[in-house]
């Protein structure tokens, strides 16, 4: 289990964590999703190790992770840009991550050789492209058998197959071996295939953290076509967007889709329907509350 209690830390006058609280279960995958500048880069970077706090605890396990290797050692970060020795090749660096993770394992290495194929492992790392240098640091992170991993925009650069491959590698080593994920990306259709628990930052802080299930049942989406004049407040719930197509209006309500067709009802409407809302609506509708919503360009 990932515990993170009122974090902060600032850089000058610039505060890019502020209290941040959040935990990550252990076996789950969780989706760490925000603006950009939110703070989340800076989240990871504490997370594993590279920045000291300026107040409160990061605990892998009930470990602290600042400056303890027997953590770091069963916990692995693959960055947006990867950080290699550009000269040396994914075999070289092999014998790298064996000395620092004690649980790599040259069985598994051979065995994801297949589902890399255009990873020369004998080829210096300059002359691969971006996607391959993605190839080859998850083909060398999913062989040292972390306990915890910590992915920063994993699949950038991936083609759509070579995505589905890694996401597969990924969901079967969280079936099969517990691993806990914390996964950050702006790929919110992606991560709402495979996250359970979801995590919104914004301006460095914690604008909410539920299951994607308790995420999914606390706003709804409804169609509805009103026989007379739309109503502008839906008693009941907090009307989060509305907007309309001629006579059909959308609703985003702060409820469960059951009690939105409840107090829709009441209206007697001649149509409505109840539709789902994703991952990345969600998101857009939540952070419209802190005046981050699409606006309109005038020109």
């Amino acid at each position: 289990m990932i515990e993170i209690q009122n974090l902060s830390k600032r850089f000058g006058s610039f505060q890019a964590l502020d209290q941040v609280s959040l935990t990550v279960p252990s076996g789950s995958v969780y989706g760490l999703v925000g603006p950009n500048g939110a703070g989340k880069s800076t989240l990871i970077r504490h997370l594993t190790g590279v920045y000291r706090p300026d107040s409160g605890t990061i605990a892998v396990n009930g470990s602290p992770v600042f400056d303890n290797p027997a953590v770091k050692c069963k916990m692995l970060c693959i960055y947006d840009e990867i950080y290699y020795y550009m000269h040396a090749s994914t075999r070289d660096l092999k014998k790298i991550y064996q000395g620092l993770y004690p649980d790599f394992s040259e069985e598994r290495y051979e065995k994801l050789r297949p589902l890399f194929p255009e990873v020369n492992d004998k080829a210096p790392l300059r002359s691969l492209s971006k996607g391959m240098l993605k190839q080859s640091a998850f083909w060398l992170s999913m062989s040292c058998c972390p306990e915890v991993l910590v992915l920063d925009e994993p699949v950038d650069g991936l083609d759509p197959v070579m995505r589905r491959q890694v996401m597969s590698i990924l969901m079967a080593d969280v079936a099969e071996r517990g691993t806990t994920v914390l996964l950050s990306s702006h790929n919110l259709r992606e991560l709402e295939d495979v996250c359970d628990h979801v995590g919104i930052l914004h301006h460095g802080k914690v604008l909410l953290e539920r299951s994607l299930s308790q995420l999914q049942d606390s706003i709804s989406k409804v169609q509805v076509l009103f026989p007379d004049e739309a109503p502008e407040l839906i008693p009941g719930a907090e009307v989060v967007h509305r907007s309309n197509t001629g006579k059909m209006y959308t609703y985003i309500l702060r409820c469960s889709p059951e009690k939105a067709r409840q107090l829709i009802g009441y209206f007697a409407p001649v149509y409505a329907e109840c539709l789902p809302l994703t991952l990345e609506e969600i998101f857009i509708y939540e952070l419209g509350g802190m005046s981050y919503e699409v606006q309109d360009l005038v020109l």
